[in-house]
């Protein structure tokens, strides 16, 4: 047999290292995604859970249970499906303009299962006796598209969770934004946004966003356990450790001394500029303590309950 030429050697060179580069089933490696292989994404999605049956039938029965204390407010819907998404949260039915104000939000990616069943569980279980102290405000699913289809990005291919700025386009983001502002708050107390860190970020999620934006991708380093992510232009540190010493009674911290690419300032706690970002966790404009909780659902020392039962200590410790 002869030798290759140079030319075919090249040829084979270059096709293995696109076999190589491609990690994503869409789109060309190392090109932006076209508008038909966005179309391709979307087409591709499938539907996993009912919005109505987890989430919506769970907000009626808390109306019922906390009507003297709590009452639940629509403050917008997802103009691609209005009937079927929804936007709700709920708030102190005595609201005092005096008092400081709570804020939780959840399912901002909704994929991430006990932001949004933390979130209801704290109002099924605690948030009626603390409303003689504080407002309190709760959106439990911001993203219920993604909810539902169990995704990070909405229908439109936006990550709501990148997208609390002014004038923003991501309309979950931007209902969210104008729902608070409406409610004229003198005082926020502080802010829980109640997220997930999954395995599927690494296998899918973040896969998906290098190649959309025709980026390479080496994968990710997924952390066991609960960790927080603060703002590093307000860290409030003493407020960080209170939700860790909290939610330790619950589930296992995270004690790595990096956590997803950034430097642990104690255990279980990261800082990154999050009005920058454009994380709802600047939703508040960095006028009160403010993070974003990240537990671990794929830990063999987690179940669906533990998860549920940390977002709801980290919202009362």
């Amino acid at each position: 047999m002869g030798c290759p030429d140079a030319s075919s050697t090249e040829a084979v060179a270059e096709a293995t290292a696109g076999i190589q580069r491609r990690f994503y089933p869409i789109g060309t490696p190392g090109k932006p995604w076209s508008d038909d292989e966005r179309k391709q994404w979307k087409d591709s999605r499938k539907f996993h859970r009912s919005y109505k049956e987890e989430v919506l039938d769970k907000l009626d029965q808390i109306k019922l249970d906390n009507n003297d204390a709590m009452e639940v407010v629509q403050y917008g819907a997802l103009s691609h499906d209005s009937e079927r998404y929804p936007l709700f949260a709920v708030k102190s039915k005595q609201w005092e303009e005096d008092k400081l104000t709570l804020l939780v939000t959840g399912g901002v990616h909704g994929y991430e299962t006990s932001g949004v069943q933390g979130a209801l569980l704290f109002l099924q279980t605690k948030a009626a006796k603390y409303t003689e102290r504080v407002n309190i405000v709760v959106a439990p699913c911001v993203s219920p598209w993604a909810y539902e289809h169990i995704e990070r990005w909405n229908a439109d291919l936006k990550d709501p969770n990148r997208s609390f700025k002014k004038g923003s386009e991501t309309e979950e983001s931007a209902a969210l934004i104008s729902f608070l502002e409406s409610l004229n708050v003198k005082e926020w107390a502080c802010h829980l946004d109640l997220h997930e860190t999954t395995d599927t970020d690494e296998l899918e999620f973040m896969p998906a966003k290098h190649a959309e934006a025709g980026l390479a991708y080496s994968g990710e380093v997924i952390p066991d356990g609960f960790y927080l992510v603060g703002d590093s232009e307000n860290p409030y540190l003493d407020f960080h450790q209170a939700i860790i010493d909290g939610v330790e009674k619950v589930t296992h911290i995270v004690t790595d001394e990096t956590i997803i690419d950034e430097p642990a300032v104690s255990d279980g706690i990261i800082l990154v500029p999050v009005i920058s970002l454009g994380l709802c966790a600047s939703i508040t404009g960095g006028k009160c303590p403010a993070t974003t909780t990240e537990v671990y659902p794929d830990s063999p020392r987690a179940t669906d309950a533990i998860c549920n039962d940390a977002q709801v200590a980290a919202i009362v410790s």
